[in-house]
């Protein structure tokens, strides 16, 4: 296919929130690429779901965290769909890294998939993406800001990503817009048990957690309808940043 209306990569696409991602801009008439490393089977399944109700989609296998991986991730996106509009940054590791057996090797790790890999996919497309006036987003996470124990390097990272939005926002302008949603609890990990899911949820202002939908409608947002936002991070948290 090539002269697709608009077209989104989304990394991280084949599971959970990404997989929300591409579903719902595939369904709002975006051509879709997406990348996934150990999902095969969710990545095939979900194309072809899309591709049999005539929705463009495009997996690309890709290690985000080889530079090659990611130049030709953006050369077979352009080569097939001919131009791109926006970049989803939503790949992403969550590890438990208790700082007493955090050592170089696995921080590094974790930086480099979380905070490398985005700018470096921002760098990659940026003269494609100006040249469609188009726009990034990065999802981070209100760790950030709010950081919790045992989750040093995820949470350096995400505030890291953060900062690179600002900058990349500055960078890019006035061609390319750049900003980022930071989730509260928009699904949660498969390991969490229904106490350890109460117990968060009940820290919240509204009591309940978000969905990853609630997340791909802010993406959609962003791109579609906000034209004069850049350099931001929306918050979804269900009032949990809150209270003190």
């Amino acid at each position: 296919m090539s002269g697709a209306a608009r077209v989104a990569l989304v990394t991280g696409g084949a599971v959970r929130v990404g997989r929300a991602i591409v579903t719902h801009l595939a369904t709002r008439g975006w051509a879709v690429a997406f990348t996934y490393r150990g999902s095969a089977t969710q990545a095939r399944e979900l194309a072809d779901e899309l591709g049999a109700t005539g929705h463009a989609c495009l997996p690309v296998p890709a290690d985000l965290d080889r530079i090659g991986d990611c130049r030709t991730l953006v050369d077979t996106t352009l080569d097939r769909f001919g131009r791109l509009d926006a970049l989803v940054n939503n790949a992403s590791v969550f590890p438990r890294t208790p700082l007493a057996d955090l050592d170089e090797a696995a921080f590094l790790a974790v930086l480099q998939t979380n905070l490398v890999a985005p700018v470096m996919l921002a760098r990659l497309t940026a003269a494609a993406l100006g040249a469609t006036t188009g726009s990034i987003v990065n999802l981070v996470d209100i760790l950030a800001e709010r950081p919790i124990r045992h989750h040093l390097a995820y949470i350096v990272s995400k505030a890291g990503l953060v900062a690179a939005t600002r900058a990349l926002a500055v960078e890019l302008a006035p061609s390319v817009r750049v900003n980022a949603i930071a989730p509260g609890i928009a699904l949660f990990p498969d390991s969490y048990d229904e106490a350890t899911r109460q117990r968060l949820t009940a820290r919240t202002l509204l009591g309940r957690a978000g969905t990853p939908l609630e997340i791909a409608r802010a993406v959609e947002y962003l791109l579609d309808g906000a034209s004069t936002m850049t350099g931001q991070v929306l918050t979804l948290d269900a009032g949990r940043t809150v209270p003190l």
